[in-house]
């Protein structure tokens, strides 16, 4: 890729936009993005994928040569495009079309379509860490617990999106319950009962205006949030902040910064969360942060 047609703000030739249909978006959504790119000045080819291919659309656009690949969707979509292109070369871009947009809000990307097409023709590089447990990435966090938990129930829905998480909540606090956990890491052996363990791509800010954001992704940190102390209705308040994909106040957490850390259970295996969408994986839950492994396109102005 020539890393130049970004970082001195040229037109590119070769963007590819993968849309995920299944997650709210429709024909009428690729015609504005065609419209917003063109606006801009790039033709862009734009993709449909539902979420089971949206990782093998990706590696696909990266053997046809694309020069930045597009991430149009939520937080979800984007962790399927970055898991291809970690460790490559080739950007990633991110129109956040999503109802959370964490990781665009934490790189400063616009909301705003057209400017958040105009970012990826006229922004610049950089490059920024992931998370990865027993070999999945997660761009944002990953936890194990109440969170897995909450949207296994609030899934298992069909009501309206705001029933299904009322249910979803109520489920989770009737079954409240603390997991024995064990987190070993560098100089660490931390043995807890905990409701959840949160494992954020770099460190999360607890306290303050910007509480839930994260003032970069580069320092090559994991931000590991236990809660061994926090009671039923201080619980309750959680889990609702867990329905907008942050935490909650962390007046109650015990905090650990890790580059790598093994979480051990007495149980086989975990629901495990990673931006979002969950997966079973096989304990011990391996984490570590992959440092500087991906790249991203953000503002022309945008620092580290």
């Amino acid at each position: 890729m020539s890393r130049e047609l970004l970082e001195h703000g040229r037109l590119m030739r070769r963007v590819t936009v993968l849309i995920n249909p299944h997650a709210g978006q429709d024909a009428n959504t690729s015609q504005a993005i065609a419209a917003a790119f063109a606006a801009a000045g790039v033709e862009a080819t734009v993709r449909q994928s539902d979420g089971a291919r949206l990782h093998a659309t990706a590696l696909e656009a990266l053997k046809d040569g694309t020069e930045v690949i597009v991430a149009a969707g939520g937080d979800g979509t984007v962790n399927a495009v970055a898991s291809a292109l970690a460790g490559t070369d080739v950007a990633l871009g991110v129109l956040p079309l999503g109802t959370l947009n964490h990781f665009a809000k934490d790189l400063r990307i616009p909301i705003d379509l057209a400017d958040a097409a105009n970012t990826v023709v006229a922004g610049q590089t950089m490059l920024v860490d992931v998370g990865e447990v027993n070999g999945r990435i997660f761009v944002n966090n990953s936890s194990v617990g109440a969170y897995p938990q909450l949207v296994v129930e609030r899934r298992s829905q069909r009501q309206a999106r705001w029933l299904s998480e009322a249910i979803a909540a109520a489920r989770v606090l009737r079954d409240y319950r603390k997991l024995l956990v064990e987190v070993v890491g560098d100089r660490v052996d931390r043995v807890a009962r905990t409701p959840f363990v949160f494992v954020g791509n770099n460190e999360y800010q607890l306290d303050g205006f910007d509480f839930g954001a994260r003032p970069r992704l580069d320092a090559g940190i994991l931000h590991i949030c236990l809660a061994p102390d926090i009671g039923r209705m201080r619980f309750s308040v959680m889990v609702a902040a867990a329905f907008v994909g942050r935490l909650a106040s962390g007046g109650q957490f015990e905090s650990l910064r890790l580059p790598a850390c093994a979480i051990r259970s007495a149980s086989r295996r975990l629901l495990v969360s990673l931006d979002g969408e969950v997966a079973l994986l096989e304990t011990p839950l391996k984490y570590r942060i992959r440092r500087r492994d991906l790249r991203v396109v953000v503002p022309a102005n945008a620092s580290a």
